[in-house]
């Protein structure tokens, strides 16, 4: 009699053990994807090819510093123009979020030859092998006052379909605040035949 309590006790011990690292697990698990790891689904044709609607990614919102090229999720609340003057205007934004790849960031300056369709940073033309289409269509953002410096604090993002993105060309985005930055993408988990790291 003994003996089987022991073994109940011993079981019982064993589910109680196995209950707390399940719970634990569990906390710890939505802690992570609560305030370090988003998932985000792309909804548009703005990113093909490199990232197509459907996609669903794995972002974090604790990046360091953004890079050029890096790809992020914005949240357009504002949009940042500049005036006539080269002053920085705050109108109202799209305000929605947007996955967009970062062209140019605080203090580098942006031109954009919509003729040939080149885009150039500190006045080094970018070799783009990611986009689909070359760089013609000007949105009005910043029309007649290229090339622009990117102010302090802010990026300037493109989508990789050039033809249908609207990003920071446009007046209903223009420069985005770092601060409006929820997250850059670091993986993408489904489909499953398109698993892997996004570049």
């Amino acid at each position: 009699m003994k003996k089987c309590k022991k073994i109940i006790w011993f079981i019982f011990d064993e589910f109680i053990k196995l209950f707390e690292m399940l719970i634990i697990t569990f906390f710890m698990a939505v802690l992570t994807f609560t305030y370090i790891f988003h998932i985000a689904t792309v909804k548009g044709d703005s990113m093909q090819n490199t990232l197509i609607s459907g996609d669903k990614l794995i972002t974090t919102a604790y990046y360091g510093s953004l890079e050029q090229g890096d790809i992020v999720i914005i949240y357009a609340g504002d949009a940042v123009t500049l005036d006539e003057n080269g002053n920085p205007e705050i109108k109202k934004g799209l305000r929605k979020s947007l996955v967009k790849r970062v062209i140019a960031t605080g203090g580098q300056t942006i031109d954009i030859d919509f003729d040939r369709g080149a885009v150039y940073v500190d006045g080094v033309m970018l070799d783009e092998n990611y986009i689909t289409g070359l760089t013609h269509m000007d949105e009005g953002a910043f029309t007649g006052q290229y090339p622009v410096e990117v102010p302090e604090g802010y990026v300037f993002v493109m989508g990789d379909n050039r033809q249908v993105s609207k990003d920071s060309r446009s007046g209903e985005i223009g420069f985005v605040a770092v601060g409006n930055i929820t997250g850059k993408v670091l993986l993408r988990f489904s489909p499953r035949e398109r698993f892997g790291f996004v570049e």
